[in-house]
């Protein structure tokens, strides 16, 4: 899909691959082309998605200015907008954080022995001797440096047309890192991005719900059986794990 053809917003975008497939295959998504920078700087949150507020969160596993590049980049990638608050609203950056302190995060589940070969096509599997947390760790290095010999500083204080501009070329692969892969730390920033923003809060993301709201998802609720022949659309706010009521 060409960067110019940005007539869905990133947010239809997001609707669409989660209604196709719950897990999309990250290469050649073209997810933040859904929204040109000009496009992204003149979106305005609601006062609906400013009501929401992700709780105060301090990580445990990012350093702060780690965690400010999280903050920052997921708010491009899921932005709030008039039809509802984004992913640092739902509380994403938290949930990256504690997803570090998982198994997941060293890649313990993972096949992880040699060898590898990281220009192998992506239907061979991933090809990098790094789990998650560190490929975040070089990763969010690699992407203040490079923001820093662009634009003069980190990734954080840059307008969110720099970020923007930044992103695209992380998705593309065309930022050289020194690390890692930039495409492959941003197939990983998205992921997990998502993750955070559809999970149940349990896991620290979807403050509120507010991710199961924006695609009329139930939730947790055990029994459905009293609407499946109905034809009508299910009328009830979610319900989380826990318990809790959107």
């Amino acid at each position: 899909m060409s960067l110019k053809n940005s007539g869905n917003s990133r947010r239809d975008f997001l609707l669409k691959t989660i209604a196709i497939a719950p897990a999309v295959a990250l290469n050649g998504t073209g997810f933040i082309a859904m929204t040109t920078p000009a496009q992204a700087s003149e979106q305005k949150p609601s006062e609906a998605s400013s009501a929401v507020k992700a709780p105060d969160y301090h990580p445990t596993k990012f350093t702060a200015e780690e965690y400010a590049f999280l903050q920052a980049a997921v708010a491009r990638l899921i932005p709030a907008d008039d039809r509802g608050p984004g992913a640092l609203e739902a509380g994403v950056p938290e949930f990256i954080d504690r997803q570090m302190d998982t198994p997941y995060a060293t890649g313990a589940n993972w096949y992880m022995q040699g060898p590898f070969h990281p220009e192998a096509e992506h239907d061979f599997g991933y090809q990098l001797p790094l789990g998650p947390f560190a490929i975040y760790q070089l990763g969010i290095s690699d992407a203040n440096d490079y923001a820093k010999a662009k634009f003069g500083k980190v990734f954080s204080e840059l307008t969110t047309d720099q970020q923007e501009s930044l992103l695209m070329e992380f998705e593309s692969g065309k930022a050289e890192f020194k690390q890692v892969p930039s495409k492959t730390f941003f197939s990983f920033l998205l992921q997990n991005t998502r993750e955070g923003f559809f999970s149940d809060p349990i896991h620290g993301g979807n403050h509120q719900m507010v991710g199961w709201k924006l695609i009329g998802f139930p939730g947790a609720r055990a029994d459905f059986m009293d609407w499946v022949e109905r034809g009508e659309r299910y009328p009830f706010p979610p319900v989380s794990i826990s318990g809790e009521r959107a």
